[in-house]
């Protein structure tokens, strides 16, 4: 299993990059090799992906949401994966978005790519394109899910 941690310091308040973290369906427009998601529910999202012509398609289930705070997720099928993105208020029109994944290669390909650094340059870039994309509509989200999910109890 590989570990990649990424931030960035967007320049809009804490509410605002929350919000629209939570607005799954928008992740095409900055997550490269993302081409839908669809939200199935409130904790399940479909993902399809094409990144280097690999194709996949998965669920994920939103493991906890603390509004303001953070998003955890984990895949429930196809690709292992979990991850969180926490939010940080560095000041009243500063957030810093901060991403943890774990993410475990399939087959060679993806092992060779991990070695390389691919993830971690991805998950840089999608931040990167996230302050952007954010930034670039003026600070002003395209809507928000403010509802918490509670962390599964051992």
């Amino acid at each position: 299993m590989s570990t990649v941690t990424e931030s960035v310091d967007v320049n809009v308040p804490v509410r605002t990059a929350y919000n629209q973290w939570t607005q799954f369906e928008e992740f095409p427009r900055f997550m490269g090799g993302v081409t839908e998601i669809r939200q199935l529910d409130p904790t399940t999202t479909h993902w399809k992906t094409n990144i280097d012509g690999v194709k996949r398609e998965f669920d994920a289930t939103i493991t906890e949401q603390l509004p303001d705070e953070r998003v955890a997720w984990t895949s429930t099928e196809g690709s292992k994966q979990a991850g969180v993105v926490t939010f940080h208020r560095l000041d009243e029109n500063t957030t810093r978005v901060t991403c943890q994944m774990d993410f475990e290669p399939d087959g060679v390909l993806e092992a060779a790519g991990d070695k390389l650094g691919f993830l971690d340059r991805q998950v840089k870039g999608d931040l990167k394109r996230f302050k952007e994309y954010i930034e670039g509509r003026g600070g002003v989200e395209t809507g928000a899910w403010r509802g918490e999910v509670d962390r599964p109890q051992p």
